[in-house]
């Protein structure tokens, strides 16, 4: 496996937040992160139907624009009853003219759950796979997941996205009722962080 030595790495993504958490997460290990948007980049369109060929997709563009290597990340809920969705297409539920709405989108994914009259517990998992590429073509692909189920209604207003419904295994409260600290420590991102930094700097 490749390995990450220090440095210069683009966050293919334009999320500033994304942006803060993955710097914090590689600080310690010297890589100065900068985002997509930094560099000036769109972002590709994302035409692949798996996590792993839309994070690829991501992180080739980056890499190969700026000439360093690139970090792209891509996650979202699978629901078991619903065959997986909204799967990659999780940002996409969400998509109003006016922004994101993942009110909408649970709405949307609890009212086709009733429709099919699912059984309890609906389950569900948060998926994250991460794609380092660097600009000679290569990559390395680092997977995480968490399982658990959706629930109804929302609760608890930390977290984002999907988190108002998921509840994790093991816990009685929703990754948006829990302390931020302990979410992100458990997180399919965290996970996937986890194999990243044993595989590239270990």
């Amino acid at each position: 496996m490749r390995k990450l030595d220090g440095g210069q790495l683009v966050l293919a993504s334009h999320n500033k937040g994304k942006l803060r958490e993955i710097a914090e997460l590689l600080r310690p290990f010297g890589i100065n992160v900068s985002s997509a948007a930094d560099h000036g980049l769109e972002e590709p369109e994302e035409t692949e139907d798996t996590f792993a060929g839309n994070a690829r997709i991501k992180a080739h563009y980056a890499a190969k624009a700026t000439g360093l290597p690139a970090l792209s990340d891509d996650s979202g809920i699978s629901v078991e009853a619903l065959n997986g969705a909204p799967g990659v297409y999780t940002a996409d539920w969400a998509e109003t003219p006016n922004g994101r709405d993942f009110a909408m989108a649970m709405e949307k994914t609890w009212a086709l759950l009733e429709q099919k009259n699912a059984p309890v517990p609906r389950n569900a998992a948060f998926n994250c796979t991460l794609c380092v590429a660097w600009p000679d073509g290569h990559d390395e692909l680092f997977v995480g997941k968490v399982d658990g189920q959706v629930v109804w209604p929302m609760r608890g207003d930390h977290g984002f996205g999907y988190d108002p419904i998921f509840v994790p295994n093991g816990h009685d409260v929703t990754f948006a009722e829990m302390d931020p600290a302990k979410k992100h420590a458990m997180s399919h991102r965290a996970d996937a962080f986890a194999k990243l930094v044993a595989g590239c700097f270990d």
